[in-house]
């Protein structure tokens, strides 16, 4: 397989580049989440980049956004079956890294 510029794996692969995409996609694997919960979780991110992170992982068709008319209002985030799709990959990444992560030299 060619990885050029325009073909479907780097697609994948820029979204992944993302700091937080596979992070977010991964803290989602146990069902709907509210924002507040997914930021205790995963530790670190700001509510900003989190806002932003989901808004990016639900135009992407990942995740969906649940608005629930209550008081005070509620909104959750769930995976779709394509960001479920995901799951195995990144947990055979994730499996690399631990196995490999002391290897890699970052400069």
């Amino acid at each position: 397989m060619e990885y050029l510029a325009d073909c479907r794996a780097r697609l994948a692969f820029d979204l992944l580049a993302n700091t937080w995409n596979g992070v977010v996609v991964w803290a989602l694997r146990h069902g709907p989440q509210r924002p507040v919960t997914l930021r205790k979780r995963i530790g670190g991110i700001s509510a900003k980049v989190l806002n932003e992170t989901l808004r990016r992982l639900e135009d992407s068709g990942l995740v969906v956004r649940q608005a629930y008319r209550e008081a005070p209002p509620r909104v959750e985030y769930r995976l779709t079956r394509l960001g479920e799709s995901l799951l195995g990959p990144l947990e055979t990444l994730g499996t690399w890294a631990e196995t490999h992560g002391d290897e890699v030299v970052v400069r």
